[in-house]
């Protein structure tokens, strides 16, 4: 299952993604991921989550990200939930951009073989989502 939250900067995208990660880590039965661009997280959410910073690792094309996520999956089969904050600003991208669409189906299949959820948040008007965005509303 993927889950996109999308909207422009100030919409509570944020604050919205920290109550579920930690809502997550009382209702989730295995390991749970957050993966952000950026220190800002560090005291918001749950010491028990996984707090990956994005920045420290060169993430400039979703290829990149897809291995990056297939290798924490990789080293902790536990995982049942990975949040991803800011999606186009971990791989700078534009939002409307094709590659965006391509990334969340591939994370969809992903999620249905190995049974994880996925929550992504991106900046920027929801009103600009294609419809192959829109389905993972």
């Amino acid at each position: 299952m993927v889950r996109v939250i999308m909207g422009v900067k100030g919409t509570g995208k944020t604050k919205q993604m920290i109550e579920m990660i930690n809502a997550a880590v009382h209702s989730e039965n295995g390991s749970v991921v957050c993966i952000e661009r950026g220190p800002k997280l560090t005291y918001d959410i749950h010491y028990k989550i996984r707090l990956v910073e994005a920045s420290h690792y060169d993430m400039d094309n979703f290829d990149c990200l897809k291995g990056f996520i297939s290798g924490l999956y990789a080293g902790n089969y536990d995982t049942t939930h990975v949040f991803i904050d800011s999606l186009t600003k971990i791989v700078p991208s534009d939002p409307t951009d094709h590659s965006v669409e391509e990334f969340l189906d591939w994370l969809n299949r992903f999620s249905d073989k190995n049974n994880i959820k996925f929550t992504v948040t991106i900046s920027a008007d929801s009103e600009l989502a294609s419809e192959g965005i829109r389905k993972y509303f």
